[in-house]
């Protein structure tokens, strides 16, 4: 699609777009502003490509969606470390942690470490990000069937990987 059209398209949109960023915001508008300016971005910047698969405006309040989902996401895990850094116990119970806890996350951490990229990129989205390996793999611009072999994989080698420390 040329840049005039897409841009067209845009304008000619803008207002339902607006609506439905609204919608995903939970009708907060500075955070709506926010994400359909992202959306639109990548849109516009080539980041969201319109493959044609479905009409144009479905295809633009999916990315839409998109977006205010990662946004979401962002905002919650800044409030969540927001609150974890700002409680004055936050100390005393990282201080509680039980070191064969903390030893269970560094194995962890050096397990994925070992893993191919694409196995190490799908199980942090979709242990530590809290995606769905279809998210995942839209993020990751692979098929889900790719996704999920990836997945599947990773997770047995971590599996094996931490079996073998144990053993040690």
């Amino acid at each position: 699609m040329r840049p005039e059209e897409l841009e067209g398209w845009l304008e000619q949109l803008h207002t339902e777009s607006f609506g439905w960023a609204l919608s995903c915001c939970a009708g907060d508008a500075t955070r709506a502003e926010d994400v359909l300016q992202t959306a639109y971005v990548r849109v516009i910047s080539g980041r969201a490509v319109y493959g044609e698969r479905s009409s144009f405006r479905t295809w633009l309040f999916g990315v839409i969606r998109l977006v205010a989902l990662e946004e979401r996401r962002r905002v919650h895990r800044e409030e969540k470390r927001a609150v974890w850094l700002d409680d004055p116990r936050a100390e005393a119970v990282a201080a509680e942690v039980p070191p064969d806890e903390r030893e269970s996350a560094e194995a962890l951490s050096a397990a994925l470490s070992l893993l191919p990229e694409r196995q190490r990129e799908v199980l942090h989205l979709v242990f530590y990000e809290d995606l769905s390996i279809s998210e995942a793999a839209a993020v990751m611009k692979i098929s889900v069937g790719s996704a999920r072999t990836h997945y599947e994989r990773g997770k047995a080698r971590v599996r094996a990987v931490l079996g073998e420390r144990r053993r040690e």
